[in-house]
């Protein structure tokens, strides 16, 4: 039998094909979606807070729920960040919404994000064609260099 496959918002490193090719998963549908009522912070990792009025960038994209296990088991073991998931409804570019799966932490320790995670944000964000404001905001997480 066939596993089902699920819809998830992506909204950090993983709304990267190329980071996801690097853990081998491969959506074989995604596209481009915001959601509201949240806003992206980046202490280190990228993660999503309740904010009213606000909204976050991503892509939606299909995969199991064994991918989806072993993707934010590698968040985890990997990285350091326990992600679970969250019913949600993302619209679309094209105004359709869609119900699917977003992975929060609910217990990040605030530290700085790195350069190169930042990078791997943006990059996509432009690709996508994410408003300005919003590439700006994902900017401001980059760590500026010291002074003297």
């Amino acid at each position: 039998m066939t596993a089902s496959r699920v819809w998830v918002f992506f909204y950090g490193s993983y709304m990267n094909l190329g980071v996801l090719r690097e853990v081998d998963f491969i959506p074989d549908k995604w596209e481009v979606a915001k959601l509201a009522d949240f806003d992206i912070v980046i202490r280190p990792r990228a993660n999503l807070v309740r904010a009213d009025g606000r909204c976050v960038y991503g892509i939606l994209a299909t995969g199991t729920h064994a991918e989806l296990g072993k993707l934010y088991a590698h968040a985890q073991d990997v990285l350091g960040e326990t992600y679970l998931p969250e019913a949600v409804l993302a619209e679309t570019r094209a105004g359709y919404w869609r119900p699917a799966l977003c992975y929060i932490s609910q217990s990040m320790t605030p530290r700085p994000a790195a350069k190169d995670y930042v990078g791997r944000i943006l990059t996509p964000a432009r690709e996508y064609g994410f408003p300005g404001w919003y590439i700006e905001r994902i900017a401001g997480f980059a760590p500026r260099a010291r002074r003297h």
